[in-house]
């Protein structure tokens, strides 16, 4: 039986396991297709909902995986890092400048071509900043323009880009219809991929019908395979036990389960391979208003935190340390930026690093500057599960010890980016952002903030991070990796964000057999008879 390969995405929504932005791949050939059923419906949970369905208008992890079964991108990357056609047959790279060859017989799924002049329009979308996609500088290196000149598109970017293949390969393609008319692609879909949506009941569930015909996914792969579902229906399932049980009932084939039930399905010999990512990051809000935007504050809060603890509750002991920014398989670049630059607990240095600031101590045992308490929001993404609870909590309480007063919240994934990329209205926050490469992180840690049009949603700005940014983006591949581990470093010995823990996610399947890249990859599913 082919295996279940997992990789977590650019989460952002940032949640686990899947902003996510990481790689995509397709199928490895599989088993006997003897063993494989046709005409059926493949059944997958997420645990949240992907809000307006327009592929480009959001990062939430939701939207990534159902996007994947719609539409396409120009190239893709498989399991090992290496780069496969997509819509486009033909790639290079020399320099700033980029050029795909738009495969022959592309067609959308109202059966009009797919051109090179479409892919064009694309990517100028994207960089154009009154259309707010936060695939700008992530997905589409800025500054970047591009020109169609009959089947060929090419790129100029406006400087070197180290893993640029990797970024558009994750960038979804939409057809002229929906470009002409971004509206419709709230609650529809406008794309090449080997799916159409039928029929969308937001918050419950959302029903793909397969295209005939299509025969240029990842590697070439084609809907003609024997096996490839009939159906797919994505269904909204944000309690983990509760979609945990429909897997082990038959009403789920496919799920991501992070907290402890993933025990129970281990045990039940589900077929499940796990996907390393970091789970448990902290931001801290730098914006104008927010005590957070204090270096010192920042400081004695991470301090007052017994990381480490904090690891093993979030993962429900089955994780680790946190390693680096890009850990999503395959990682551009291996290492440790976290080692020697996070600071350990120290609850007296945190003290009388508020001390000094001003934040002392009433009779209360609260800290307070000139009448006005040290009072912070906090939220926490609820796809981090019952660890996230548990380990919030611990967090809450070191942080009350410490006399500072904060008060934590819950959100689902599509509350915290609300609230990350639209109100502005927290403190602190648990939401893992994860990647494959450093390069597609550089707008959330850097550039614009959110009310200025960007991605920079805690506010950073970290000369340092910057320095180090350009020269890794004057080298090509893994030469800039050195580069790109000292950037991170600079973030974390400021406090700007806390990296402290990694696990391996769960993904589980029963009756199908599919690969996980980042997402799951439709061309891979295969049903079991």
């Amino acid at each position: 039986m082919r295996p279940v390969r997992s990789s977590a995405i650019l989460a952002l929504s940032l949640s686990t396991a899947t902003v996510g932005l990481a790689a995509c791949g397709g199928s490895d050939g599989g088993s006997s297709t003897s063993t494989y059923a046709v005409g059926k419906t493949f059944t997958l949970a997420l645990s949240a909902d992907p809000g307006a369905l327009d592929p480009q208008g959001s990062a939430s992890s939701p939207l990534f995986q159902v996007s994947k079964f719609a539409y396409d991108s120009l190239v893709s990357v498989d399991a090992k890092g290496q780069v496969t056609s997509g819509l486009a047959s033909k790639w290079s790279v020399d320099g700033k400048t980029v050029t795909f060859e738009i495969a022959p017989k592309v067609t959308c799924a109202d059966g009009s071509a797919f051109t090179a002049q479409t892919a064009a329009d694309n990517i100028t979308y994207v960089e154009d900043p009154k259309n707010k996609s936060p695939f700008l500088g992530v997905f589409v290196p800025a500054g970047a323009t591009a020109k169609a000149s009959g089947s060929t598109l090419t790129v100029t970017l406006a400087t070197t880009s180290p893993f640029v293949l990797d970024s558009f390969a994750n960038l979804p393609m939409v057809c002229d219809a929906g470009m002409k008319d971004r509206a419709s692609l709230k609650a529809g879909t406008a794309g090449t991929g080997p799916y159409t949506l039928k029929e969308a009941v937001p918050g419950d569930h959302y029903t793909y019908a397969i295209r005939t015909g299509y025969a240029w996914g990842p590697g070439g792969a084609t809907t003609a395979t024997t096996g490839m579902p009939a159906t797919i229906q994505v269904k909204i399932v944000p309690n983990e036990t509760t979609a945990a049980n429909q897997l082990l009932s038959g009403a789920l084939n496919a799920a991501a389960i992070h907290g402890p039930d993933a025990a129970r399905l281990e045990a039940a010999k589900l077929d499940h391979d796990d996907a390393q990512a970091i789970v448990g990051e902290q931001w801290y809000n730098h914006a104008k208003g927010h005590d957070t935007a204090d270096p010192a504050v920042r400081q004695a809060l991470t301090q007052a935190l017994d990381l480490a603890q904090l690891q093993k509750v979030i993962t429900s002991n089955r994780g680790g340390p946190a390693t680096q920014l890009a850990v999503v398989a395959p990682a551009a670049c291996t290492g440790s930026s976290v080692e020697g630059s996070v600071p350990g607990t120290d609850l007296a240095a945190a003290g009388a690093a508020l001390d000094a600031a001003g934040w002392v101590k009433g009779a209360d045992g609260m800290r307070a500057k000139a009448g006005k308490p040290l009072s912070l929001s906090f939220l926490y993404d609820a796809s981090l599960g019952s660890g996230g609870s548990a380990a919030s909590e611990l967090a809450v309480d070191a942080w009350k010890k410490l006399g500072v007063t904060v008060k934590a919240k819950q959100l689902d994934e599509n509350g915290m980016v609300n609230a990350m990329f639209g109100t502005g209205d927290w403190d602190i926050a648990w939401e893992p952002l994860n990647i494959n490469t450093p390069e597609q992180g550089v707008p959330f840690f850097s550039g614009p903030a959110v009310t200025a049009g960007g991605n920079n949603m805690a506010g950073i700005t970290n000369a340092e991070y910057t320095s180090h940014v350009q020269s890794a983006m004057g080298k090509v591949g893994t030469d800039s990796c050195p580069d790109w581990l000292a950037a991170e470093a600079a973030l974390f010995k400021a406090n700007d964000v806390v990296l402290f823990a990694n696990s391996k996610l769960p993904f589980f399947s029963k009756g199908a057999e599919l690969d996980v890249l980042g997402s799951v990859v439709p061309t891979s599913i295969r049903m079991l008879g």
